[in-house]
């Protein structure tokens, strides 16, 4: 006897189906930002916060400064970014993952990250605001870390962090 094999079911994109997408989209949210207060203005301040407290640190600032050099650009694909990851509302349209994975950065670079983020975020946003930046954050962190390290050609434990080779330091 043969076990049935599972169908797939593919739908066809169509206006009204794209519409319907949108719909719930703006719903979604619409459903966040009176949930936790954020809005673009919201986005916009922890971005240019957070890229300014970036370009000060001595860890992860020069690994910035040496891929850009026009950081109008940046901050406003970053804006974009944010708007799609905290607010769900799909504009950002970039791959991020291929432009983290040749970097020479690790473990170290990704802790910094967050708590220069972290610190923004409680500085600049109420509570339930920053709460759902971080929560963002560190899975952003996360998958990038394993990105990075599997470009390398480490592949990571669950819990394993990162470490370059040369880097000398450990976690």
């Amino acid at each position: 006897m043969t076990t049935p094999r599972p169908t797939l079911e593919f739908s066809v994109q169509t206006p009204e189906n794209r519409q319907e997408a949108q719909l719930r989209r703006e719903a979604a949210t619409a459903r966040i930002m009176q949930e936790t207060g954020i809005d673009q203005l919201m986005i916009d301040a922890l971005v240019d916060g957070f890229y300014d407290r970036v370009r000060q640190d001595d860890l992860i600032g020069p690994v910035f400064t040496a891929k850009i050099s026009d950081w109008g650009p940046h901050l406003e694909q970053m804006r974009l970014f944010w708007s799609s990851v905290a607010l769900s509302t799909g504009v950002y349209q970039g791959r991020p993952m291929p432009k983290h994975m040749p970097l020479p950065i690790d473990a170290r670079h990704f802790d910094r990250w967050l708590a220069l983020f972290e610190d923004t975020a409680r500085t600049l946003c109420p509570p339930i605001a920053a709460e759902h930046f971080i929560a963002r954050a560190r899975r952003i962190a996360q998958s990038l870390e394993l990105g990075v390290a599997n470009a390398a050609g480490v592949l990571l434990d669950n819990g394993e962090r990162y470490i370059r080779r040369d880097s000398g330091w450990t976690p």
